[in-house]
């Protein structure tokens, strides 16, 4: 017997209206996929419908004001749980949210909203957003991307090449004068871009005024002995929103193209900082610090293609995405998935790269992905054939641990972007000659030759133990 919708007591979600299998998505609704473990004993589709109640408009109990609004309309649907192929206690949950239930150009809303509460709900043992549909209608209410990548490339006059730079390194301990010293040598042996670390902000050994001003001098003097325009990254992250804008205008004043902030500044101040970079003719690189607390684990937490959904709406120029042959976590599929959402204007339903459903982006502009991690010159076939040519190869060890000096390693990272570009327009596959392309390159110019020797055998594969990334279609198949 059906209990009685309006009956006092505690009404299992799905009764409540929370699954519908026979709903047909809108074309402006959010919909989202869910990886669900339901705990020993819940129903899975009982589990997703308490997803979409609890991340929407329910409570544990029926409540009288229910009544007072139109209810079903601002209810999020489950309508569809499929199992995960070889992960008997997984299944992926797909759910649509209305549009009117989120707040317009508001990133901060729709995560309280879809992530804000679930994740600490006693009936799963763990919860993975794995992707998310943002509709078109409610794409246009945010602004995207301050420049894009066509844009910055116009305003840093390259073209037809990935863009190099190099992280400082040590990331901390280095005097402001010091540090200048490292981004002049790097950027006159030929990279674009230099930038600070993730962690340094304005610490004991050096205030960030000091580290602008010496940085911006290097840039300044690089740019005078090379003819081309360069860049360092200021990071401008810091305790308020007030101390952020300052930092930012004074590297404004000394003439810098580009600042950087750290995602932990938050999706508020990221949309006021993306807000002041457009108003400002100034590029906006994200550093994605802290992601991996809550985007590695393959069963519970925030996919990274959701938060690369995110950043773009909010509105950033570059963001950390992934290296595959680097140091840091991710295959091939899975970088070539975040990489499409990133840089693509239409990104059609990819289950093997992790895209649930296609994305319209409705002429939004593009991310200029970054690859940053224990990258050199000797994987620079892999990292274009992997990663293509609109991205920043950020090489730090790479250019700074060179054996001739950073200048030379900044050198050795040019001359392998631009042998892999000539033989490319050469029309050769430099993904299978690389090394031999490489090594020719290397004949005429010994700063390569060097880099070649002493990083030839430096790999960073581990083997992984993680639960397999499995991804299921409408038809269950993956």
């Amino acid at each position: 017997m059906t209990k009685d919708r309006w009956s006092a007591g505690v009404t299992p979600y799905a009764e409540m209206g929370y699954y519908d299998a026979d709903y047909v998505p809108k074309d402006t609704d959010v919909l989202a996929a869910f990886r669900i473990t339901p705990q020993p004993g819940i129903d899975a589709i009982e589990a997703a419908a308490a997803v979409a109640g609890e991340s929407s408009t329910a409570t544990w109990t029926v409540v009288w004001t229910d009544r007072l609004t139109d209810h079903s309309h601002y209810q999020a649907k489950a309508y569809q749980v499929d199992p995960v192929p070889g992960q008997p206690d997984q299944y992926i949950a797909r759910i649509a949210y209305d549009m009117d239930l989120f707040e317009e150009g508001s990133i901060a809303n729709l995560t309280s909203s879809i992530i804000g509460n679930v994740f600490g709900f006693k009936a799963l043992k763990a919860l993975r957003l794995e992707d998310l549909r943002i509709p078109p209608h409610y794409v246009k209410t945010f602004q995207g991307p301050p420049h894009g990548i066509v844009m910055e490339r116009e305003y840093l006059d390259k073209y037809g090449r990935p863009l190099i730079g190099a992280t400082v390194k040590p990331k901390l301990g280095l005097s402001a004068r010091n540090y200048g010293r490292v981004v002049y040598e790097a950027l006159r042996g030929g990279l674009d871009f230099t930038k600070d670390d993730e962690n340094i902000n304005s610490q004991p050994f050096m205030r960030w005024r000091d580290r602008y001003v010496y940085a911006m001098e290097a840039v300044n003097r690089a740019m005078a002995m090379t003819g081309e325009v360069k860049g360092h990254y200021c990071n401008v992250t810091a305790a308020s929103m007030e101390e952020m804008y300052e930092r930012a205008e004074f590297a404004k004043e000394l003439g810098s193209v580009i600042v950087m902030i750290d995602l932990t500044v938050g999706y508020t101040a990221m949309t006021s900082m993306s807000r002041w970079a457009r108003a400002n003719g100034v590029i906006l690189h994200l550093h994605r610090a802290g992601h991996g607390t809550f985007t590695r684990q393959k069963n519970h937490g925030v996919s990274f293609r959701v938060l690369a959904k995110w950043c773009r709406l909010i509105g950033v120029d570059h963001i950390h995405a992934g290296t595959v042959v680097g140091k840091l976590e991710g295959d091939p599929s899975m970088i070539a998935g975040y990489y499409d959402i990133l840089r693509e204007n239409f990104i059609p339903e990819t289950p093997e790269h992790g895209i649930y459903f296609d994305q319209d982006w409705a002429s939004m502009a593009a991310v200029m992905p970054v690859a940053s991690g224990g990258i050199h010159a000797g994987q620079m076939h892999q990292l274009l054939n992997y990663l293509g040519e609109d991205v920043v190869l950020q090489f730090g060890g790479g250019t700074i641990g060179h054996p001739m000096g950073i200048a030379a390693g900044a050198t050795a990272n040019r001359v392998a972007v631009e042998a892999m570009i000539q033989a490319r327009n050469e029309g050769r596959d430099y993904y299978q000659e690389g090394p031999d392309i490489l090594a020719k390159a290397a004949k005429g110019c010994p700063e390569l030759d060097a880099a070649l020797e002493v990083w030839k055998d430096v790999t960073f594969d581990f083997a992984s133990t993680d639960t397999p990334d499995l991804l299921v279609t409408p038809t269950g198949s993956y």
